[in-house]
C-alpha cells in the first residue's frame, strides 16, 4: 500500500538538515507536511561538521541546541597558519551569544537529532522516494515520484526544494543557478591521528600546496579529526598515506601521525547562487539555493537558517497572516550572496601560489588581525551572528 498521501499542504523534497528544519517549523505550527527523500536512509557519514552560534540560537527555539551541544565539541578558537607560523588567532569566546564557540559534530548526528525532533512534532520522512516531475498552477503543485510501490503523484499547496545542488525542484521551476567551479579538488577525510594543536581550536593552514583545515570531532579517544584540503587532483578515496603526505607537507615539523582513516572522499566545489528563491508556490532552501566553498563551515548553517525562516513564514501565511512569503527571498538571498562572496574570497586568498603574493597576504592578515575590531568582525562573520 502506498504510504504517500494524495494531497498535503506543504511538500518538502529532500530530508537533509534544511528539509528537516523546515519540516519541524511547519509541524510545530500544525501544518500538514510530507517530506520525501530519494535516499534509503539519512546521513551516515560526518560531512558537514560545524554548527555555528547563530544556528544554535535558531535551533534553540525548537529545543534542539542542548542535544547538539551534548554530542559535540565546543571549539572557541580559530587559528590561521602558514606552515608552523601563526598568522592570526580569532576567538569566539566573547561573542554576545549563549553559544560563544563553533560546535563540531558530525552531520549524521545533527540529522538524527533533527529527525527525532520532527517525529516528536508528528512528522516523518518517506524514503526512498525520488521526485521525477513537478508542475504548478494557480492553486497548487503536482509532484510525480517513484518509490518502493512504483510511481505516484502528490498534490501540495506549496513545495520546498531542499534537494541539494542538483535540485530537481529548482530545475523544474526554471530557476537559474549562477556561478562556477573551483579548479582545485578537495580531499575530505575523518581520521584518527596524533595532532599537536589543542582540540578546542580549528586550524586553517595556508601553504603553496594548498589550504588545509583540521578540526577535532567527538570521540572517546580524543584522536578523531576532520581534514579538508585542496589538492590539484585528489584520489577518489584518499588513503592513510595520502592524508599523511598532505599533513607532512603543509605542517612540517609538527610530528603528525595519522593512525587510520575512518572515511574519506574527494569533491569539487562550486560557488553558485539561485537567481530566485521563489517561483510562485515553489521555494528553495539549503544547497538547492546556494553552494560555496567549505571555508568557514557556512553551508549547512546557512541552509538551516533558510529553512527555519521559510517554515515560519509559510506557517504564518497558512494560518491567515498577511502574505509574508516574498520576504523570504529578500531576507535570505542577500545573506547567501554574502556567504558566497566571503567564502570565495577566503578560498582564493588561501590558495595563492606565487611566493610574493603569499608574503603580502600573510603580512596583511597578521597586521589586520592585530586590531581587536578586525578579529571581532571576523568572529561575527564566521559565527553568522552578523546575519541576525
Amino acid at each position: 500500500m502506498n504510504t504517500i498521501p494524495a494531497t498535503t499542504t506543504v511538500a518538502i523534497v529532500g530530508a537533509g538538515p534544511a528539509g528537516l528544519t523546515a519540516g519541524i517549523a511547519l509541524a510545530d505550527a500544525g501544518i500538514e507536511v510530507v517530506l520525501l527523500d530519494r535516499l534509503a536512509e539519512g546521513a551516515n557519514t560526518s560531512r558537514a561538521v560545524v554548527v555555528h552560534a547563530r544556528t544554535l540560537e535558531v535551533l534553540a527555539d525548537y529545543g534542539i541546541a542542548d542535544q547538539l551541544i551534548e554530542h559535540g565539541i565546543q571549539t572557541p578558537n580559530f587559528v590561521m597558519r602558514d606552515g608552523e607560523h601563526v598568522l592570526a588567532r580569532v576567538s569566539f569566546s566573547k561573542l554576545p551569544t549563549p553559544y560563544p564557540y563553533a560546535l563540531m559534530i558530525g552531520q549524521e548526528s545533527t540529522e538524527a537529532i533533527l529527525l527525532a525532533r520532527l517525529e516528536k512534532a508528528g512528522g516523518q520522512v518517506h524514503r526512498p522516494y525520488e521526485v521525477t516531475g513537478l508542475t504548478q498552477d494557480g492553486s497548487g503543485v503536482t509532484l510525480e515520484y517513484t518509490g518502493p510501490e512504483g510511481t505516484g503523484t502528490l498534490r501540495a499547496d506549496y513545495v520546498i526544494g531542499a534537494d541539494g545542488m542538483h535540485s530537481k525542484v529548482r530545475e523544474a521551476a526554471g530557476i537559474g543557478f549562477t556561478g562556477s567551479t573551483y579548479q582545485e579538488s578537495f580531499v575530505l577525510a575523518d581520521i584518527h591521528m596524533t595532532w599537536p594543536d589543542p582540540r578546542d581550536e580549528v586550524s586553517l593552514s595556508l601553504s603553496p600546496e594548498g589550504v588545509t583545515v583540521v578540526a577535532a570531532l567527538p570521540d572517546a579517544t580524543d584522536t578523531r579529526y576532520r581534514v579538508v584540503a585542496t589538492i590539484a587532483e585528489a584520489p577518489e578515496k584518499p588513503s592513510l598515506e595520502d592524508v599523511q603526505a598532505i599533513l607532512d607537507q603543509r605542517r612540517p615539523d609538527s610530528n603528525v601521525k595519522v593512525h587510520d582513516v575512518l572515511w574519506s572522499s574527494r569533491f569539487r566545489v562550486h560557488h553558485r547562487l539561485a537567481d530566485h528563491y521563489r517561483a510562485d508556490r515553489i521555494f528553495l532552501a539549503g544547497d538547492a539555493a546556494h553552494v560555496h566553498s567549505p571555508a568557514g563551515g557556512q553551508g549547512m548553517n546557512t541552509g538551516i537558517q533558510d529553512a527555519a525562516l521559510l517554515g515560519t513564514l509559510l506557517a504564518r501565511t497558512l494560518h491567515g497572516a498577511p502574505d509574508l512569503l516574498d520576504t523570504y527571498e529578500t531576507t535570505r538571498r542577500p545573506v547567501a550572496a554574502g556567504v558566497v562572496k566571503f567564502t570565495d574570497r577566503m578560498t582564493r586568498m588561501a590558495t595563492l601560489r606565487p611566493r610574493p603574493a603569499r608574503l603580502i597576504r600573510n603580512l596583511l592578515i597578521t597586521t589586520a588581525t592585530r586590531l581587536p575590531a578586525v578579529r571581532n568582525t571576523l568572529a561575527y562573520q564566521l559565527s553568522e551572528l552578523a546575519t541576525r
